[in-house]
């Protein structure tokens, strides 16, 4: 057998879960109660967050970390820093703000003034237009509160007939004198672009942060927090003391913090600069690239998208090396881990704004990848249109089909990452969200490759602390804490057989941010959706990657430890040469591409590739396809690893290798419809299924085998079950016979007692009534502001023979259940399926049942974020019914 799958048989289950743990200055007491509960729930380590805490590095500080950092060396807990005192990480503490001015923040900015010729004499108060702080009421320069340093000044010709801007443009920059422009202005109406570098643009939340382009600028948060914090702990470092997690950090260069759209042409938003960026802005545009500075902001046809390409491929690039890479250099060094994440929201992955520029360069230099789902980011059901939220509406399509996929493929093809993958997970969904809701979220991270997960949160404040609900433990006011362990020990099973092996998939899609810089482009995410659709398992490969690392052995795509059997290009207008190049290289060496709606047009740096164009539209090996027809095609041309007998687009599937075990998790992410679908494996021999809420072993029959002796299963899969199905060499002996239920069923009809208690008065309840017919307790005739727990009791008649294993189908249920079987535990349910096992409990004659049922805090608290979302029902719904079981198969 396995190692990895003794270990959990035996009762071994290693950490892969470490949730943000809020300080906000707690006396010791409290602080500690906090550990134990995150213990008590199945937790391995915690992200300690100061983000709330008022004495940041100071002494307080200290001594409430030196209390965490205790617990968990009694416990042998990890502990993870969130390292900054203000979100998003840059902050340093506050001290980028005190250091030398040229590593503050700067941004390229530009002003333009409208002119028309000829006029000779002409001169324009070049000097006035620096200043800052001017406006019409406040118009002389004594109200000016500083200057910007000049760039340039170019001049450029505009068509009288519409004011388009034209190719003939004049260099003006050594014209001015004493802070005036003088110009003979010839015939015509010019526009004359001031471009400069400014301290004071960008978000006014992040106006004190450091500057993530510049690498002694970032040195300012390793030399206050990371030698801080290792100065005080290193004999930690590398055991007890894990890593340093940065929260979201980025350019932060638009005024309107989180504007997702934020790019080189938005109108009046500043763009990140640094110190380095003329050198090599002139090494890549040449030495007049002044000249062109004009075009990230205004559109002039090809030009402006080869200058906005080449602007993004540089500051991407300086991002990552500068900020992540050194950050994560340094922890190496010290024997501990990097992790965290940026943001990703509604494709800013790939922009500026709250973005990084480029999610793979952006965390290449960190030890896991990241990313997080809040806000209700993800919404069952939801996978197509868009949901309202705080924010405005989301990008479905790419939260349920890219994101975590797109964090996924980073752990699969950066080794430093040993297959790792961690989301930030539960946050700010309010306290609507339950543990069925946590339990959706986490196969759908699952089933995706993600296997490490930083919950949103456990908070030391006094309930109910108004910060970004839910609280998984509350002060033990969360009625649903004590399930919580249930989920977690599901995770981290789960996770354990998704790490240390192969991951398999058949296609590989490339990351859209170059293409996206350069003109008209597709996101990686629609084709992904295709694929994910039809389960064809996939990795997004960006081109660094590609270029750099991957090759082609044995007519196969080869990255690290993944091997592809084609590449997909989403439509791009333009591509980088040595890209184009590349997939010529590629589709020579036998490798299938498969370009969406069309190959590129030219190149992102405006080089000559017409030989490279013409190669790909004529290779064998290349081939258009439509959007629509992506999947079919590549069903055709065998290009998958599991298949479904019928198009199942809500069935999702995950196939990852060990030494003598395949693991395949499939997932109904259909919020409502029971998923029927025969799969072929492709293995051979017995199947069984992993139950990782029980821990045991299901013998799983094959229903058929192929001609090359394939198997082929029946999953039945309710809304919100997965399943795990393994196959691999001696499992039999641990596993149990498959059961199936029977035809016969019993209802209960009969009249349920109930009663209730709410977390301060469990288990003691409070004896509220009878019910002739369940139904919702939350209606305005019942209970509509209580949340806590429902306890029902009921007692039936059973006809058939004492002992008899039964299913035991608690109907609809809202949302957590706990049932007993005439005073005997009969089991927990977080999530549908509510079904039970039932063995040797009942006995002929009269039966006693009892159900406790438990909702979430939004009926007591209806808070903000709650309010977002459809409010589900309480209480026990049904029907109720018990089933006969029997051997069979699952």
């Amino acid at each position: 057998m396995n190692y990895r799958l003794q270990q959990l048989l035996e009762g071994h289950e290693p950490n892969y879960i470490l949730p943000f743990l809020w300080q906000h200055g707690e006396e010791e007491g409290v602080i500690r109660e906090e550990m134990a509960r995150v213990h008590e729930a199945g937790i391995g380590a915690v992200c300690v967050e100061a983000r709330p805490h008022p004495d940041f590095l100071g002494p307080k500080w200290w001594s409430d970390l030196d209390v965490i950092m205790d617990e968990a060396r009694k416990r042998g807990m990890k502990v993870w820093l969130l390292d900054d005192d203000h979100f998003p990480t840059g902050h340093a503490a506050g001290k980028a703000i005190e250091a030398p001015e040229e590593l503050h923040r700067l941004f390229l900015g530009e002003r333009y003034i409208d002119t028309l010729g000829p006029a000779a004499g002409a001169s324009l108060l070049l000097d006035t237009l620096l200043l800052t702080g001017l406006r019409p009421t406040y118009s002389t320069v004594d109200y000016a509160q500083g200057r910007n340093k000049l760039v340039s000044v170019v001049a450029v010709r505009r068509d009288p007939s519409d004011g388009t801007l034209l190719g003939e443009r004049v260099d003006l920059t050594g014209k001015a004198r004493d802070g005036v422009l003088y110009w003979d202005i010839p015939e015509g109406h010019w526009r004359v672009f001031v471009i400069s570098e400014n301290k004071k643009d960008g978000s006014k939340a992040q106006e004190d942060y450091l500057n993530p382009l510049d690498r002694e600028s970032v040195r300012i948060l390793l030399d206050t927090v990371y030698e801080a914090v290792y100065e005080r702990y290193k004999a930690d470092f590398g055991h007890t003391f894990a890593g340093f997690f940065s929260d979201e950090p980025g350019f932060y260069n638009d005024r309107t913090t989180f504007n997702f759209e934020s790019r080189p042409g938005k109108p009046g938003v500043s763009l990140p600069w640094s110190r380095e960026m003329p050198a090599l802005l002139e090494r890549e545009l040449g030495e007049d690239y002044r000249k062109y500075l004009y075009l990230l902001w205004h559109d002039a046809g090809e030009q402006s998208k080869i200058v906005r390409y080449t602007y993004m491929n540089i500051v991407s690039k300086l991002y990552g090396e500068n900020f992540c890479d050194q950050i994560g250099e340094w922890c190496r060094a010290r024997g501990v881990e990097y992790i965290g994440h940026v943001l990703e929201d509604n494709n800013v992955h790939a922009r500026l704004g709250c973005g990084a520029g480029h999610f793979f360069r952006s965390l290449w230099g960190q030890d896991m990848s990241g990313l997080d789902v809040v806000l209700w980011q993800l919404v069952p059901g939801f996978d197509e249109l868009s949901f309202r939220t705080t924010s405005g509406e989301t990008d479905s399509e790419f939260f349920h089909f890219g994101l975590a996929k797109l964090g996924a493929s980073l752990g699969h093809i950066d080794p430093k990452k040993q297959g790792r993958t961690m989301c930030e997970v539960y946050g700010a969904y309010g306290w609507t969200e339950g543990l069925k809701l946590m339990k959706w979220i986490t196969d759908h991270m699952l089933v995706r490759g993600v296997n490490y997960f930083v919950p949103h949160s456990f908070t030391q404040r006094a309930y109910p602390d108004p910060d970004c609900p839910p609280h998984l433990y509350a002060g033990g006011k969360n009625p649903q804490y004590r399930y919580y362990k249930h989920l977690n020990r599901y995770m981290n099973r789960i996770s354990h057989l998704l790490s240390g092996g192969r991951h398999v998939a058949t296609a590989s899609v490339l990351y859209h941010a170059e293409a996206e810089w350069s003109g008209e482009a597709m996101y990686f995410h629609k084709p992904v959706k295709e694929l994910m659709r039809r389960q064809i398992d996939c990795d997004v490969l960006p081109i660094d990657v590609l270029l750099h690392s991957a090759k082609v052995e044995d007519s196969k795509l080869r990255v690290h430890r993944e091997d592809y059997e084609c590449l997909i290009v989403p439509f791009a207008e333009a591509l980088p040469a040595a890209m184009l190049r590349r997939l010529a290289e590629f589709a020579d060496q036998g490798i299938p591409v498969r370009f969406v709606e069309g190959l590129p047009l030219r190149s992102s740096e405006g080089q000559d590739v017409s030989a490279e164009l013409a190669c790909l539209a004529e290779h064998r090996n290349a081939k258009r396809v439509a959007l629509n027809e992506l999947a079919p095609d590549l069903l055709a041309e065998g290009y998958y690893d599991v298949r479904a007998s019928e198009y199942e687009p809500y069935l999702r599937s995950y196939h990852y290798v060990h030494d003598g075990l395949d693991v395949f998790m499939f997932f109904n992410e259909h919020p409502h419809q029971i998923l029927s679908a025969k799969v072929t494996l492709p293995v051979q021999g017995d199947a069984y299924a992993y139950d990782a809420f029980h821990n045991r072993l299901n013998a799983l029959n094959a229903i058929a085998e192929t001609e090359n002796g394939s198997l082929i299963v029946q999953l039945v899969l309710h809304p919100y079950e997965s399943i795990v199905v393994l196959q691999g060499v001696d499992l039999q002996d641990d596993a149990e016979h498959p059961i199936s239920e029977g035809e016969s069923e019993l209802e209960l009809n009969g009249e349920w007692s109930v009663a209730i208690a709410d977390s301060d008065s469990y288990p003691r309840f409070t004896s509220w009534g009878t019910l002739t017919a369940l139904t919702n307790m939350s209606a305005p005739a019942y209970l509509p502001r209580f949340s806590g727990t429902f306890r029902y009791e009921t007692e039936f008649e059973w006809k058939d023979s004492a002992g008899a294993d039964v299913l035991l189908d608690l109907g609809e249920v809202y949302e957590t259940a706990e049932a007993w079987v005439n005073g005997e535990p009969a089991g927990v349910r977080i999530c549908p399926p509510y079904r039970l096992e039932i063995h040797g409990l009942l006995k002929k004659g009269i039966n006693k049942l009892v159900i406790e049922v438990t909702n979430t805090l939004a009926k007591e608290q209806h808070d903000f974020l709650s309010a977002f979302a459809q409010q589900e029902p309480s209480g026990l719904i049904g029907p109720v019914k018990l089933m006969k079981l029997s051997e069979g198969t699952i």
